[in-house]
Formats: structure tokens, C-alpha cells, sequence
């Protein structure tokens, strides 16, 4: 690798040290719960070196663990990882100047977390914003998810059944993590989350589970539509 690729590459990883910290302890949960739901070791790791979205693997390794059928698994993570679209949008529209051919490659590595610290530093100097750079900052948040998912798949029959029970909190911690943040900026998010659990406890009276978290994702998507449309009208 050219001496400055290297020296860029680095210069990115180090950005992602903060995350690489955040990320082990949460995708050694993600290990561990994925393999209490009797999910074997190589589908656990496959789900993170392929799919690589926290929530939407959290959610799905619950789903599974219900009984949930495929489809319906698929539905919702799909509907869960929208927001990346848009995310993947603005943040390639930020790096204009990367190469087509990476801007592809590198879309892959793009999380709530990644996309956050990818855009500030984006904003505050563009012209740093090397292809190699952003490898480097989207190498470190991915390796250490796959590492930690690893651990906890791997070593997670030794680890105390109170720590591990423990560990199911993860999902809702995430998801209270994506939530808050947005209900700071407009108490409408909150309002639109608070609809969707309203919906998906009604479905769930008629219908099963994993439909339920489904048709409560796309009436909430919608009734999210028609807050918004309130506003600016």
C-alpha cells in the first residue's frame, strides 16, 4: 500500500476508536443471545460479516428465537434498515470527490454510529475525507463487531446464565438509543414511536409476532408521514 494510503488509513481508524469501544461489548451480546437462540456459530458470524446492522440483528435473532417465520424476519429488517438509504444518500453526497467505484464499496460500512462521525468530520474538513480514510474509520467499527461477535458466540456457555439473561436488555437499550437522540430534536418522533406501540399491541392480539412488529413499522412509517405533513403545513 502507498505510504500515504497507509498513513490515511490509520488516520481513520484512529477516529474509530470510540466506536471500536461501544461496538465489542454490544456484539459480544449480540454472540451470546444469538447463540442462546440456538443459532450455530457460523450463521451468528455470517449475520455480522453480511448483514452488519446492530438493531436489525438484535431484532431478528429475537424473531427467530419466537418461532418467527422467514418472510416475516425479512419484511421488518428490511423496513428497520431504510433509514440507511438515507444515510447512505447524504453521506456519499458529502464525499462527492471519492471514486465511484469505492463510494459502492464503502456504503456497506455505514451505521448510525459511522455515518454520525463520517459526517462531523465531513463537515468540518472535506478535503480529508480520503477514500482511504473513510476505509480506515469503517474498517475499525466493522472488525470490531465481527471480533466481538465472535467472542460472545464463542465463549458464551461460559459466562454466568445472570450476566447472560442480563443481555437481552441490549436490544431495547439500542433501540432506546436510536429514539432518544430523535425525540430530543421533536417530541413528534416520540409521538410516532408511541403510535407503533399502540398498533403492534393491537396486531399482536390477531396476529403473530413477527407480523405484528411488521404492520406496526409500515402504519407507524405512515402516520410518521402525515405528523410531518402537519408541520409543514
Amino acid at each position: 500500500m502507498n505510504p500515504a494510503f497507509l498513513t490515511q488509513f490509520l488516520q481513520g481508524s484512529k477516529k474509530g476508536l470510540p466506536l471500536m469501544i461501544g461496538y465489542i461489548p454490544i456484539a459480544i451480546a449480540f454472540g451470546v443471545l444469538a447463540r442462546q437462540a440456538d443459532l450455530p456459530m457460523l450463521p451468528t458470524l455470517l449475520m455480522s460479516l453480511m448483514v452488519y446492522a446492530g438493531a436489525s440483528q438484535f431484532m431478528a435473532v429475537n424473531m427467530i428465537a419466537a418461532g418467527t417465520a422467514g418472510v416475516e424476519i425479512i419484511i421488518a429488517t428490511f423496513i428497520l434498515n431504510l433509514r440507511h438509504l438515507i444515510m447512505s444518500l447524504s453521506l456519499m453526497n458529502a464525499l462527492r470527490h471519492i471514486p465511484k467505484s469505492w463510494k459502492s464499496f464503502l456504503s456497506f460500512g455505514i451505521t448510525d454510529e459511522t455515518f454520525a462521525v463520517a459526517s462531523l468530520e465531513a463537515s468540518q474538513d472535506r478535503s480529508r475525507m480520503h477514500h482511504f480514510y473513510v476505509l480506515g474509520l469503517f474498517a475499525a467499527a466493522y472488525g470490531s463487531w465481527v471480533i466481538g461477535t465472535f467472542i460472545g458466540a464463542a465463549l458464551y456457555q461460559l459466562i454466568p446464565a445472570s450476566i447472560s439473561d442480563s443481555m437481552a436488555i441490549a436490544l431495547y437499550a439500542m433501540f432506546i438509543g436510536l429514539l432518544v437522540p430523535a425525540v430530543q430534536k421533536s417530541w413528534r418522533f416520540g409521538l410516532i414511536a408511541a403510535v407503533s406501540i399502540l398498533l403492534c399491541t393491537v396486531f399482536h392480539q390477531f396476529l403473530s409476532s413477527g407480523w405484528s412488529i411488521v404492520l406496526a413499522t409500515i402504519f407507524g412509517s405512515m402516520a410518521g408521514i402525515f405528523v410531518y405533513k402537519e408541520e409543514e403545513a
